[in-house]
C-alpha cells in the first residue's frame, strides 16, 4: 500500500482494537487511539488516513460503524502480539508497506465533522471519573459482592508494640 503516511497505522490498529466484538464507532476509535498512549491526530489526517484504508482495501463501513475486511483482519492477526504500543504501530506501518491491495473496497463515509464530535465526547468523557470509554467504570466497594463460597474477611487486629 503507498503511500503510508504516520497515522494510517495508528488508525489501523484503533479500528482493529475497537472493533473486536462488533464494528467500531468513531468515539470508540478515539478512544482505542488513547489506550494506546499516543496523540490523537489532527481531525483532517483522521480523515485522510479512513480514505486511504479504505482505498487499500482494508476498512469498511458497516452501519454506524467502521470494521475490518477479511484483508484487514488477516493483516492484524499476522503481527506479533506481545509489543507495546510504539512498537506495534512500527510493526503495522511495516506490515502496511508490505500489503499490496487487491481490489479496491467501497469507501465508510467519514465526515470532518463527526470525527470532531467523536473526538470532543471522548475528551468529555476523559476529564469525567471513567478514563477512557473502551474500560469499563469500576464498581463502588460496598456494590461488589463476594463469589459464592468465599468467606467473608474480618479486619486484622492492630498489632501491639513490644
Amino acid at each position: 500500500m503507498h503511500p503510508i503516511h504516520d497515522h494510517d497505522p495508528l488508525l489501523f490498529l484503533a479500528v482493529a482494537l475497537a472493533a473486536k466484538r462488533r464494528p467500531a464507532e468513531l468515539v470508540d476509535v478515539v478512544a482505542a487511539i488513547d489506550l494506546l498512549q499516543i496523540a490523537i491526530p489532527g481531525e483532517q489526517r483522521f480523515v485522510d488516513s479512513f480514505a486511504r484504508l479504505a482505498a487499500a482495501g482494508l476498512l469498511v463501513g458497516q452501519g454506524e460503524g467502521i470494521a475490518l475486511t477479511p484483508a484487514g483482519l488477516a493483516l492484524f492477526e499476522a503481527l506479533p502480539k506481545l509489543t507495546d504500543g510504539e512498537e506495534r504501530v512500527y510493526s503495522v506501518k511495516q506490515a502496511l508497506a508490505a500489503y499490496t491491495p487487491a481490489a479496491a473496497e467501497s469507501l465508510p463515509v467519514v465526515e470532518l465533522a463527526a470525527v470532531t464530535a467523536a473526538i470532543a465526547e471522548h475528551r468529555a468523557a476523559a476529564a469525567g471519573p471513567a478514563k477512557n470509554l473502551l474500560v469499563p467504570k469500576p464498581k463502588p466497594a460496598e456494590t461488589r459482592k463476594s463469589r459464592p463460597g468465599q468467606r467473608q474477611r474480618k479486619p486484622m487486629p492492630a498489632r501491639r508494640k513490644r
